[in-house]
């Protein structure tokens, strides 16, 4: 309750003591009994050796602690009393900190990744392996690239040709049984990964063109983006990596950071809650 439009008033567990709180430097609070009001005087000044003798009338009264003094600026107060001590509030306060700087992190480092649209110009079966296909893929360059993938299991070949596809760009060639592979699709999966699709960029998006993690607006505040020796020291897409997935509306994204084109949004085709690799 409020009383007198002071503040925020209190009952002392188990007694007839009512602690009133204000903002005011020159009256800081009023102790009121049922049968007797007491406040301390107008003149008295809040000075820390002071502020240590409050605290300790207030935490005398009744072996209860009531509440404590603060100091903002010029503002001097005394809060209502709390199951919450300062400590927690501090730690809590800390964690929650630390919690905003790693999604930040992992978002900055998503956001480092270069992810293109892309379009496979043409498809085949690797020679040597029977899992994997080889395609050549448009992302923007002089020349298309050549990536391998492991998606016989998945995607029949003809689902392949001259389709649009979303792909990681900057990891470090890797040699597949013979053929130098320089990049990655990008595709959804479900839990069991018995069903796979690859990601597909808006209409109207061009082979070449930047995904990112964010709002439309962020599109032009991007970090650079990390060559593929950085992407492999800092482990930027294994830090990334397990935060991929698809929502309930099959739209790609970086936990609540939707994965972005400038036409729109990425998405897997009917895949739900999706993990993304």
């Amino acid at each position: 309750m409020s009383v007198m439009g002071i503040g925020p008033a209190n009952w002392l567990k188990g007694s007839s003591t009512l602690l009133l709180s204000c903002r005011t430097n020159s009256i800081p609070t009023a102790i009121f009994s049922r049968s007797k009001l007491n406040y301390f005087p107008p003149t008295f000044s809040i000075q820390h050796s002071k502020l240590q003798n409050i605290t300790t009338l207030f935490t005398s009264v009744n072996g209860h602690k009531i509440g404590h003094w603060c100091n903002q600026s010029t503002k001097s107060y005394c809060t209502a009393p709390s199951n919450v001590s300062i400590k927690e509030e501090q730690e809590a306060t800390v964690v929650e900190e630390d919690e905003e700087t790693k999604v930040k992190k992992i978002k900055d480092a998503a956001n480092s990744l270069d992810i293109r649209v892309g379009r496979i110009v043409r498809a085949w079966r690797h020679e040597e392996a029977d899992s994997l296909y080889v395609e050549e893929v448009d992302v923007g360059e002089a020349e298309p690239r050549i990536i391998c993938s492991g998606l016989v299991k998945y995607v029949p070949l003809d689902h392949l040709q001259e389709r649009s596809v979303i792909v990681l760009a900057n990891l470090k060639p890797r040699n597949m049984r013979g053929v130098k592979s320089n990049g990655m699709l990008m595709a959804a999966s479900d839990a069991s990964h018995e069903n796979v699709e690859l990601l597909e960029p808006p209409e109207g998006a061009v082979p070449g063109e930047r995904i990112w993690f964010g709002s439309v607006d962020e599109k032009d505040n991007l970090p650079d983006v990390a060559t593929p020796n950085q992407i492999a020291k800092r482990k930027i897409w294994e830090l990334v990596q397990p935060h991929l997935k698809t929502d309930d509306a099959c739209v790609a994204a970086l936990g609540t950071h939707t994965m972005r084109a400038s036409t729109g949004v990425v998405v897997s085709p009917s895949l739900k809650d999706a993990d993304i690799s």
